[in-house]
This record gives C-alpha cells, sequence and structure tokens, in this order.
C-alpha cells in the first residue's frame, strides 16, 4: 500500500517539539511505502543530529516554505495557503497513492489533501491535531465574518469527505460528531508518548541534570513547551512570581521558546535561581527535564476550544512518573481526577495556581503516589507504538 502524507509540520526527536509523526511513520514504513509532503521548517532548529530527519524508508518532499512561532496572523496564512498550493500540485505529479493521510493543522494541509484525494479517486484520512478553525478564530486571528463563514464551511465539507476522521481527545471527537458526522467515522486515536523515549530519564541521568542545573535540594516546578498566545504564560509567571516571593527552595523552570518569551526572561531576571528560563530542549532529552520536576503545568487560556487539545506535555510528564496540574476544564480534568494523577486549576488564575502547589510541594508522598498512577496510565494507554498500529489499520481499513 502506497500512503501519501500531507503535513505542513514535520518535526524529529532532535528538535523542540513533540515527534508523533515521526513514530507513526516509522512504523507504518516498516510495511507499507510513505511519502511525506511537507517543509523544513523545522530542520533549522534540530539542537542535536542523532535522528536522521525522517524515518527509515519514508521517501520526502520538501517545500521550502518558512514558518515560526513567532509570525503574525498574515504571515501564517501566507506559508499556509503556498503549502496547500505546492501540496496540490505535487500531489497531482506523484505516482498515485492508494490513501492519502492529511494531518491538520493547519486546515490549509487537510484541505490540500482532500482535492488530491478527489482528483486522484482515492480515499482520505483526516487527523485533527487542533480544532480549526475554531482555535484561530477564539484568538481573533480571523477577523471578518465572511472570512469564518468559509472556513467553517470548508471545514464541515472535509470532515464530510474523509473516509475516516482520527481526532486526538475524546472532546475534539465530540466537536466532529456534534457538526452530523456519523460516529463511526470518526476514532479518536490520542497524541500519545513515545515510552521508549521516556524510559532514557534513567535516575542517574536525572540526577545528574539535577547536579549539572544546581537544583540539588530544590523542588521544581516545570512547564514545558511553546510559550504562545493560547498558553496562558501571563498568568503562569504572576504565579511562578507568588511563589518565588516566599519559597526559596522552590524553582520554577520554563523550558521552551515562543511569543511570550521576553515576559519569561524578564520574570527569572526579577528572581534569579528561582524562576529560571531553560531554553528549548530536544525531543529525546526533554524527558529527563519532566523527571526531575516534582509537579508540571500543562496549560491554555480558559476558551472552550482549548479545552478539547491533547497536550503532548501531559502524555510526557505522566510517562516519567510528574504528575500535572491542569488548567482546561475539558477532558484532560477529567483524566487526571479520574486516574489521580493530577489536579486542576482555573486557567488565568495565578493565585490559585500557586495556592495549589503551594499545597502539592508540602506533600511529596501525594506527588509521587499522583506519579506512580500517572506512569502505570501511561504504559496502558499513551503508548506511541500501539497508537501507531491503530493508525495503520485505519488507514489499510480506509482502502478496504
Amino acid at each position: 500500500m502506497h500512503v501519501a502524507v500531507f503535513s505542513q509540520y514535520h518535526t524529529n526527536p532532535d528538535c523542540p517539539a513533540t515527534s508523533r509523526h515521526y513514530t507513526l511513520l516509522a512504523h507504518l514504513a516498516k510495511t507499507h511505502r510513505v511519502t511525506l509532503l511537507t517543509t523544513p521548517a523545522w530542520k533549522g532548529q534540530r539542537l542535536t543530529h542523532e535522528f536522521a530527519w525522517v524515518p527509515e524508508g519514508v521517501e520526502i518532499r520538501e517545500a521550502a516554505i518558512p514558518y515560526e512561532n513567532k509570525m503574525g496572523p498574515a504571515r501564517r496564512a501566507l506559508a499556509f495557503a503556498q503549502y496547500a498550493r505546492w501540496a496540490v500540485r505535487e500531489g497531482l505529479r506523484m505516482e498515485k497513492p492508494d490513501v492519502i493521510w492529511g494531518i491538520s493543522t493547519p486546515l490549509t494541509a487537510a484541505w490540500a489533501a482532500a482535492q488530491v484525494a478527489r482528483w486522484r479517486r482515492v480515499p482520505w484520512v483526516f487527523e485533527v491535531q487542533d480544532l480549526w478553525p475554531a482555535f484561530p478564530i477564539a484568538m481573533g486571528a480571523v477577523p471578518t465574518a465572511l472570512a469564518r463563514q468559509q472556513l467553517y464551511r470548508m471545514e464541515k465539507r472535509l470532515y464530510q469527505s474523509a473516509r475516516y476522521i482520527l481526532p486526538l481527545s475524546p472532546d475534539m471527537a465530540r466537536y466532529v460528531t456534534n457538526l452530523g458526522i456519523p460516529a463511526a467515522k470518526v476514532i479518536t486515536v490520542l497524541n500519545g508518548t513515545d515510552l521508549a523515549l521516556a524510559a532514557r530519564a534513567t535516575p542517574d541521568v536525572v540526577e545528574n541534570l539535577r547536579q549539572a542545573q544546581g537544583l540539588t535540594g530544590k523542588r521544581v516546578v516545570l512547564y514545558a513547551g511553546t510559550f504562545g498566545r493560547a498558553n496562558d504564560i501571563p498568568a503562569l509567571v504572576a504565579a511562578a512570581e507568588a511563589l518565588a516571593a516566599e519559597d526559596s527552595d522552590t524553582v520554577w523552570l520554563f523550558l521552551g521558546h515562543g511569543f511570550f518569551e521576553p515576559l519569561v526572561a524578564a520574570a527569572a531576571a526579577r528572581w534569579p535561581g528561582r524562576i529560571q528560563l531553560v531554553g528549548g530542549q530536544a525531543r529525546h532529552e526533554v524527558f529527563a527535564w519532566f523527571a526531575l520536576a516534582a509537579v508540571s503545568v500543562v496549560s491554555f487560556l480558559g476558551l472552550p476550544v482549548l479545552d478539547a487539545n491533547s497536550p503532548a506535555k501531559l502524555y510526557d510528564s505522566l510517562a516519567v512518573g510528574t504528575p500535572v496540574v491542569v488548567t482546561n476544564a475539558g477532558w484532560t480534568k477529567a483524566l487526571v481526577e479520574e486516574h489521580a494523577c493530577g489536579w486542576y486549576v482555573p486557567a488565568g488564575d495565578a493565585l490559585a495556581l500557586a495556592a495549589k502547589l503551594r499545597e502539592l510541594l508540602k506533600n511529596p508522598a501525594l506527588l509521587a503516589l499522583a506519579g506512580a498512577r500517572g506512569r502505570a496510565l501511561a504504559a496502558r494507554e499513551f503508548d506511541r507504538q500501539q497508537l501507531a498500529v491503530r493508525v495503520q489499520l485505519l488507514l489499510e481499513a480506509a482502502v478496504g
């Protein structure tokens, strides 16, 4: 079977980003021909060179279209349109695939996959990583009512034309079926995590990192991820400063980069040693940072569309036994409460977040128990190797 994969932003484990599709593509390429249509936008951000840019057996076609998190809405929209135009042209030139796998975000990448599938008369599978256009609309990035209406119409047509739809969370699946899409074609496949990479965070590795960072004897709170507009970073910084003002034994690490990096850097300068800006880390190294933390924070703005998110940092933290505090009122809140592997604090409430962290850090036994439950949950349900099997079976079923 020949699978054509439309994914605008390919990453590998050397990048400071989740590498979900690297794992899925590696599995799929063992038994099927795989052609990836993407861009090298993340290639220049590789922090190490331990992994090949694409897994063995994957054929890659790249369009030189730049992209970065700091781009404004207009520049992002241009990049999305450029990729869609190129991907349609390239998809019609390449040898005919048996099935097409279109990955959103952005929605335009899925649109390109759908167009090629229609012209080549092959089925396509739509993976929904984030809810588009609901997310950019909620963030104010689509200013006109006409544009919003057109995007919503396009979204529904894509759902209708896909053979299967693969949302990354149950809340995303509910959103899709609420639009009238038959539940039988909507199959949730969680974001998951790479347990083999998580296993590299051995006690010795973590202890060496702790010593190297001067964190011996310190209680660590970790935020790891994008410092983006959707991540409620100002509230995290305010909570970190509230803790720093009264607790010299707690260190809040901000690991990542993005729009609010200057805000984080300014807080770190005001509270040296108590708030630290670490910067991005390669995917295969990030697990040791999660493992040295007593608790990690998974935060987003308090918008309903963001409650559906399936953030990699949630799975990565639980995989190494570090419990989480989530700020979304959706399925992640239900997950951590049902499995007693984390806690919920409403988005935007810096004082409540600081108070909850203060309470938790005084109870290391509770944190350890919650962490053990999270690790067990990750082993049972979040293994990307098992998720890759599910994706392969769905792609094969689409061909029939």
